[in-house]
């Protein structure tokens, strides 16, 4: 049996293994990254865990830390207030307001789990308080966040181009980000299909006893701090292009130094067990990455000598594999991979490359990714659970329907 065989195999058993255990997947897939990379290939531990996203787990960290001292401290609880009275308490407005503000954020160059860690915790902490699914207001952040990425300005927008300039092949800019928001626009719409309705269930006695002694959450010294540390975090990560994590664990640390009350309870707002999750699958997805997985799925493809089924397995090699692991760097990888593919001929390069931009993206929403996993950590205790499940269904679903869809709509029509 190939080695290359044998990973993708391992990392089924770790999914049957979780579901039918209750084990944390994470834990599942680093205890396989050490059997398989450093047990039975022989490479060093430390060359292993050099899969281990440093980056991904400082930004859940930080982001739920910060977040955590602001949902505490009340000034969350003034932000979703607001936002209703902004939206003249036509609650079904919100959601839509935060598909677009994530849009403007990562079309302006913000990172896309940048734009989500900002969005997604105000969102979701609104849909809580208005009777509404937190899993609507984070695919909501999330699916904004991937319709304006492809933007000229974008970051995923300028790794497209510059990966296609370096093998001689152009894509038109705006035929990309107008395909790529429409895409992303059409998940938001069964977004709100699927999960945009309020649930039915009446306040209590004491719920309405408690907002309407407190209708109007006051702003005091400590929430104008939280404030004034949310404003630069937008601010540092879009204009300053500031890394998300290390700026935001710096800001979380400054709260917690003056106001150390708060952060002390804030501590437990972090999601360990989402950030163990995350983790472990994609420094096991990493070792994968290291085997020559992807490698081969794409000399595989090359092979294949009708160009619109090759077109199709490019979409969902892109999809599958991103929905695990960094979209950046699966959009860095795949592009070299599809050039020869698009320098043929055969296949018109703006449409597929629209498709697989598409399919590499609209999986982000994705518990194994940093914009899903976001979602999960930034949903109340309670209902984080039953976050997890719904987003890994709708994940299994998004990766099976949305490549072939953007291939559909891109490629074939």
């Amino acid at each position: 049996m190939s080695t290359e065989l044998t990973g993708v195999l391992v990392l089924a058993v770790i999914f049957v293994l979780a579901s039918v255990t209750g084990l944390n997947m994470g834990v599942l897939a680093l205890a396989a990254t050490f059997l398989l990379g450093v047990v039975w290939l022989g490479h060093p531990a430390k060359e292993v865990l050099a899969g281990f996203p440093a980056e991904m787990f400082v930004v859940l960290v930080a982001v739920t830390f910060l977040f955590g001292i602001a949902r505490t401290n009340g000034t969350v609880d003034w932000l979703v207030h607001s936002a209703v009275r902004a939206a003249g308490h036509r609650v079904a407005v919100v959601p839509w307001l935060l598909f677009l503000l994530a849009t403007l954020l990562c079309a302006t160059g913000a990172a896309s789990p940048a734009a989500v860690a900002i969005v997604a915790p105000i969102g979701i902490t609104f849909a809580v308080r208005n009777g509404m699914s937190p899993l609507y207001a984070g695919l909501m952040a999330v699916n904004g966040a991937a319709a304006g990425s492809f933007a000229p300005t974008g970051i995923l927008g300028g790794i497209v181009h510059s990966s296609l300039a370096a093998n001689h092949l152009h894509v038109d800019g705006a035929a990309l980000f107008g395909g790529t928001f429409a895409i992303n626009l059409a998940a938001a719409l069964v977004t709100w299909l699927v999960f945009g309705r309020r649930r039915g269930t009446a306040p209590t006695r004491a719920e309405e006893a408690e907002s309407t002694a407190a209708p109007d959450p006051v702003l005091g010294v400590e929430q104008v701090a939280t404030l004034v540390a949310m404003v630069l975090l937008v601010l540092g990560t879009t204009v300053l292009s500031l890394d998300t994590g290390l700026f935001a664990l710096t800001l979380a640390a400054a709260l917690a130094v003056v106001f150390r009350t708060t952060a002390q309870r804030a501590a437990k707002e972090i999601a360990w067990p989402v950030v163990l999750l995350v983790c472990g699958i994609v420094t096991y997805i990493a070792l994968l990455q290291k085997l020559g997985v992807v490698d081969s799925l794409g000399e595989t493809i090359a092979a294949v000598g009708v160009p619109l089924l090759a077109a199709l397995l490019i979409c969902y090699v892109g999809g599958v594999v991103s929905a695990f692991a960094s979209t950046t760097g699966i959009l860095g990888a795949l592009m070299p991979l599809a050039a020869p593919f698009l320098a043929s001929g055969s296949i018109a390069t703006t449409g597929l490359v629209i498709a697989l931009a598409s399919a590499s993206t609209i999986v982000d929403a994705s518990p194994f990714s940093t914009n899903g996993a976001l979602v999960v950590a930034n949903a109340p205790e309670p209902m984080r659970t039953q976050t997890y499940r719904s987003l890994l269904r709708w994940g299994a679903g998004v990766c099976v329907i949305a490549p072939g869809a953007a291939w559909l709509a891109f490629v074939v029509i």
